[in-house]
């Protein structure tokens, strides 16, 4: 069983999302005059949230995968000829 390294990144990559997107919303709308109206906080926020869910999706699925391909017995090595 090795280290899948998507899953702490997907959990970093997601509470910096949380927490822009959350800057985001809960900010004073005057604090965007500078970006022409456009909330950045907001939209980045987002885009690292969903990386950072979908980091996450293929930490877990890929050991889901691992597991069932163990109970099986596919994990051993092909007979050589």
């Amino acid at each position: 069983m090795g280290f899948d390294l998507r899953r702490p990144l997907g959990a970093m990559f997601t509470v910096l999302g949380l927490l822009l997107v959350a800057y985001g919303l809960l900010s004073d709308p005057r604090l965007y005059q500078r970006t022409y109206g456009i909330n950045v906080n907001l939209i980045w926020g987002s885009v690292l949230l969903v990386f950072g869910g979908t980091m996450l999706w293929f930490g877990r699925s890929r050991r889901a995968d691992h597991v069932k391909l163990e109970g099986r017995g596919l994990d051993a090595p092909a007979p050589s000829r």
